[in-house]
């Protein structure tokens, strides 16, 4: 796990390392299920949440947004009266070049020697108005699924927007 703040991968800087096969040891995602509530039903509206900036957002991130989402709607609705989707995968590599610290860390550290650093965790790239995540239900329920999307919203690093509109 990393030891530094998750403000630090929140900026999309330069091209993203996402090929896991070449690097030894990429931690694994958090993320569980992509897919949750009720996935046989059709249901006629979607309420979306948008990001309204291009940023980074961690697995961890992620996966608490599918957490609060998925808890919300199961006691406000019911298991049956619902869909969440995930629509990003965290493919980037974050890295980190760590640093020993306290007495002695001057003659263990390596400064910016060999600097690219361990992999320390996974990313999604979402770029400006992308879909994070979807919630399908009836009529009756888009008050409270734009409140646990908004919920949702405040775990992920950018600012976000609900919209709704129908199910395609």
């Amino acid at each position: 796990m990393a030891r530094k703040p998750g403000s630090m991968y929140r900026y999309v800087r330069g091209k993203p390392s996402t090929r896991k096969e070449y690097m030894g040891g990429v931690p694994v995602s958090r993320i569980t299920q992509f897919v949750l509530g009720n996935k046989t039903e059709k249901f006629p509206v979607q309420i979306s949440l948008k990001t309204l900036e291009k940023c980074n957002v961690r697995h961890n991130a992620l996966e608490s947004a599918r957490i609060t989402v998925n808890r919300a709607m199961e006691k406000k609705v019911g298991s049956t009266n619902y869909r969440v989707h995930i629509r990003v995968y965290p493919h980037v590599v974050l890295r980190e070049n760590k640093q020993a610290t306290g007495a002695g860390a001057d003659r263990v550290s390596q400064g910016m020697r060999s600097a690219f650093g361990k992999a320390v965790g996974t990313a999604a790239e979402i770029k400006q108005n992308q879909v994070v995540m979807i919630v399908e239900t009836t009529e009756n329920f888009i008050e409270e699924a734009k409140n646990a999307l908004r919920k949702a919203g405040m775990k992920i690093p950018s600012p976000c927007k609900v919209t709704v509109g129908k199910a395609s």
